[in-house]
């Protein structure tokens, strides 16, 4: 549908258009919204080239005192009026759109699906108070390989009398297969960046981190064998343990999951790294319920990095800055002693503004950030804050620890040197004491606000 902008003192056509360089008669100011420019200026504030499309939120929807229907959308942060003629638009406020501009018109391109919009957001909402920390689950999990697990009471039997039995061999059999699968701390030597291999290896660590089950899952179309995934792995050792006990898969959907403290405090905030009490795990032996309750919990905390990453990348375009692409996962990886530890990434796509004052004949390059946090034995909490814009990188490397910091300036030379050897241009690099600010996701009337 064309939405004609308005130039001037140029007469409203009955299809919609934006307004610009007049008054309209709504007879309700319009916060934000500067009728004094024509509509190609208001164009060239939004930094909208030609046929490049973007996301636009509806505001209001207004009746004009004359006849005819108007819009207030909010568009890259500013705020426009559309005037959609007499017929009333299929549009309420809150709903967003997608437009797209040719020459100095403004095309209606669809409709973002309410349904499924609202369908990731209640899915995020009804898992956000059951996640569980997935390294002291895994934590839980290594330590039941040697202490067992306790067995379902029976009706009048004693906690007491409740012996601890061995993993039972299918579940064993599951676990051990879901630690082959997890990066070790030795896979990747300094140095590694250019040894031929090394970026594959890094490229099969965030495909099976669980982040993109579902998706192998339907690509192998149930034909072949399920893909090496951490997720699925986790769900073949629940369906060994249902098994166990004599219990089908379906009731594994009417256990309550066990959540982790840290996550029930700030559910959205990513990357967040464990507190010390949250990773450590009980020398209690658990019994199966309680195992089967915190894998229900581990599963959740995974589902909900994904429907998270789907919330921002769906909203991209409709906050001015936002990126317009997300990616939250978490990697699991054994330390040498064989403890279980995970790494936090966030990745993002910043899409770059045509025609800018400071490279105007540089073509448009998307800017990649990265964002990874750990928690490392010796060298304490550290946070990498990468951006990538062809050739240029940048890096903030942050530690909590005196030490660490003092380590890391030490090697920031060579680490320069290493970037420069790949053939880029190194802006600026440096370290940090402490830890940045991280952005969180606010959950507002049971909708997603990715406002940091």
């Amino acid at each position: 549908m064309p939405m004609k902008l308005n130039a001037g003192q140029t007469p409203a056509p009955p299809t919609n258009k934006l307004s610009g360089g007049g008054q309209t008669n709504t007879g309700l100011p319009s916060v934000g919204i500067d009728r004094t420019q024509s509509a190609q200026q208001q164009l060239a504030q939004l930094k909208l080239g030609n046929r490049e499309s973007t996301l636009a939120k509806v505001a209001e929807v207004l009746q004009r005192k004359g006849g005819g229907n108007e819009l207030i959308l909010e568009v890259k942060g500013r705020s426009l009026s559309v005037a959609t003629g007499e017929q009333a638009p299929d549009l309420k406020a809150g709903d967003l759109i997608k437009v797209m501009r040719a020459g100095n018109e403004l095309r209606l391109m669809g409709k973002l699906a309410s349904s499924q919009e609202a369908g990731i957001a209640q899915a995020l909402a009804q898992r956000l108070p059951w996640q569980q920390n997935l390294q002291s689950g895994l934590a839980q999990l290594l330590s039941s390989m040697n202490t067992g697990l306790k067995g379902s009471l029976q009706p009048g039997q004693l906690p007491s009398s409740n012996a601890t039995q061995p993993l039972p061999a299918a579940a064993k059999q599951a676990l051990e297969g879901l630690l082959a699968i997890m990066a070790k701390a030795d896979a990747l030597h300094p140095g590694a960046g250019k040894a031929e291999g090394s970026a594959a290896q890094v490229k099969q660590w965030l495909t099976e981190s669980g982040a993109f089950a579902e998706s192998r899952l339907l690509q192998t179309g149930g034909h072949q064998t399920a893909p090496t995934d951490f997720k699925l792995a986790l769900a073949r050792i629940i369906t060994a343990l249902l098994a166990s006990q004599g219990q089908s898969p379906e009731a594994f959907n009417r256990l309550t999951p066990l959540a982790s403290q840290d996550l029930m405090n700030a559910p959205l905030q990513f990357p967040k790294l464990a507190t010390a009490n949250a990773s450590q795990s009980s020398s209690e032996p658990a019994s199966v319920a309680q195992t089967l309750r915190m894998l229900a919990g581990m599963l959740n905390r995974i589902t909900v990095n994904q429907l998270h990453s789907q919330t921002l990348t769906a909203r991209a375009g409709a906050e001015p800055g936002a990126p317009t692409s997300t990616l939250l996962l978490e990697i699991p990886w054994l330390t040498p002693h064989q403890e279980p530890r995970t790494a936090q990434l966030r990745m993002e796509q910043y899409k770059q503004e045509k025609n800018s004052k400071q490279h105007p004949d540089r073509a448009a390059v998307s800017e990649w950030r990265l964002n990874l946090a750990m928690d490392l034995d010796h060298a304490g909490p550290l946070h990498f804050e990468v951006a990538y814009r062809h050739p240029s990188v940048s890096a903030h490397i942050w530690a909590t620890k005196q030490s660490t910091l003092r380590q890391v300036n030490e090697e920031l030379p060579l680490l320069r040197q290493s970037l420069a050897d790949l053939g880029l241009e190194v802006a600026d690099l440096e370290c940090r004491r402490g830890s940045p600010q991280q952005a969180e996701t606010r959950l507002e009337h049971r909708l997603v606000d990715t406002k940091a």
